[in-house]
């Protein structure tokens, strides 16, 4: 019987969802942040209507949500995504299922473009992508540091058919 519920955030998942991505900080191939924000700062950061968790056992295992790329008007419909599991339940289709419901909630929230700036040492979340439908844009070479090493990311979209 499958445990796994995929649903929208709320509140009281917070403090899970900053333990999953303080996981993701510590990979050292997930984000160039280093520390874990605020509750308050992540939630400011997040669409309010575009959050969703993985929930399992009444645990919070995975979430994913969408940030605006920029407070103009005219790229209200362009979002990035981030998504993030524990790592303990990687591999199990649980990101694709998190994807699916942000895609379909994006669209009719009015989004046209999705985008995603992954690690290019990050494989697995560029083929994650791909499956989902993004396409590769381009290569960002040594566009940051991470404790002082220069990383390339991997600019990914995938558009509505406008």
């Amino acid at each position: 019987m499958d445990t796994l519920i995929i649903r929208k955030m709320e509140k009281k998942d917070l403090q899970e969802v900053l333990k999953i991505y303080k996981e993701g900080i510590e990979t050292g191939m997930a984000t160039f942040e280093t520390i874990v924000p605020s509750e308050q700062v992540w939630d400011e950061r997040h669409h309010a209507a575009l959050r969703f968790v993985a929930e399992e056992h009444n645990r919070v295992v995975g979430w994913i949500s969408i940030s605006p790329v920029s407070t103009r008007a005219v790229y209200s419909g362009v979002g990035e995504v981030s998504v993030y599991l524990s790592s303990d339940h990687k591999g199990k289709g649980i990101a694709s299922r998190l994807f699916k419901l942000l895609i379909e909630t994006s669209e009719k929230e009015g989004f046209w473009t999705l985008q995603s700036s992954i690690f290019a040492i990050n494989t697995s979340s560029i083929q994650l992508h791909k499956k989902m439908g993004f396409r590769i844009v381009g290569t960002r070479e040594k566009i940051a540091q991470l404790d002082g090493i220069w990383h390339d990311t991997v600019l990914m979209e995938r558009r509505l058919n406008i």
